[in-house]
């Protein structure tokens, strides 16, 4: 049986709440911002990429609720909505 590194076989969970108005969006698009900063609900701070977004972009920006998922060493995996 193959052996997985300690990288696949942890997996961590963020729950985050965000509002990204339209206007605070366009600095993403723009290149004045590459990262997002947001807090989850367990208290620590995340940063992942602003392009990773782009899905849920809607007229007035982004708002709701999401779960990003990183992996051991702390890269994006996957976002979804919840709401």
């Amino acid at each position: 049986m193959p052996q997985r590194s300690v990288y696949s076989q942890k997996m961590t969970r963020y729950v985050i709440d965000l509002q990204i108005p339209k206007d605070e969006l366009l600095r993403y698009y723009r290149g004045a911002a590459r990262g997002v900063n947001a807090r989850a609900r367990s208290g620590q701070r995340v940063q992942f990429p602003a392009q990773v977004l782009r899905p849920f972009v809607g007229h007035d920006g982004v708002c709701g609720t999401f779960v990003l998922r990183v992996d051991g060493a702390n890269r994006l995996t996957g976002i979804q909505r919840l709401d």
